[in-house]
């Protein structure tokens, strides 16, 4: 059973979820360029020193809104598959899942993050939260949590989705540095794991009886 969170681990969820709210919020109002770290803070009612504790900028704060613990949502989707789905389209369908759903904030945040340089940078950092969640679910599934099978497939896992986002994000030629979104998301991230399949497919195959 996993163990409810406490009150300060509560309270430091919490925290984190009104900082990136509140950077959302002022990003669409005025746009990026115009929002600083301490206008974030004021909005969500804390210290820029306490922002500081949470994110490293504001680029971090906004993409953090709009991806919204979503590496912890495909560790999950990943481990809510029946026991008798092939581990890598567990993990392809859960990414692919979860990446193209636009979250809460709809298609317009995410529009913002994708077509601004800095932002979509963030958003290619971001990236590297999958492997943490991602290794506990595999090693799980693999049922071998001292193994590296199961860390090396999931830094795996975040490399080929951070190609895949590299190659759906494609600069327009604008002089200002425009970037558009190219083509289907879906169909790239399918692609770029698909070369990961006979590694979850032996990493599976040492793990049964």
């Amino acid at each position: 059973m996993t163990t409810p969170p406490g009150l300060r681990e509560r309270k430091k969820q919490a925290t984190r979820e009104a900082l990136r709210e509140a950077a959302l919020r002022l990003a669409v109002e005025r746009g990026p360029d115009r929002v600083r770290v301490e206008d974030i803070a004021e909005a969500a009612g804390v210290s820029p020193r306490t922002y500081n504790n949470y994110f490293a900028s504001r680029e971090q704060a906004i993409v953090a809104a709009v991806t919204a613990d979503r590496e912890a949502r495909v560790a999950a989707s990943v481990a809510a598959r029946p026991a008798d789905v092939r581990l890598a389209d567990a993990v392809t369908d859960a990414v692919v899942e979860q990446y193209t759903d636009p979250g809460a904030h709809g298609q317009e945040a995410l529009l913002l993050v994708t077509t601004r340089p800095a932002l979509r940078d963030a958003y290619l950092d971001a990236t590297a939260s999958i492997e943490p969640p991602l290794t506990t679910a595999l090693a799980a599934r693999l049922d071998d949590a001292s193994a590296p099978a199961a860390r090396v497939l999931a830094a795996s896992t975040a490399a080929a989705v951070r190609i895949a986002l590299e190659g759906w994000i494609r600069p327009t030629g604008d002089p200002g540095g425009l970037v558009v979104p190219a083509g289907s998301l879906s169909d790239r991230l399918r692609a770029a794991l698909a070369p990961l399949a006979p590694a979850f497919d032996a990493a599976e195959g040492r793990a049964r009886p």
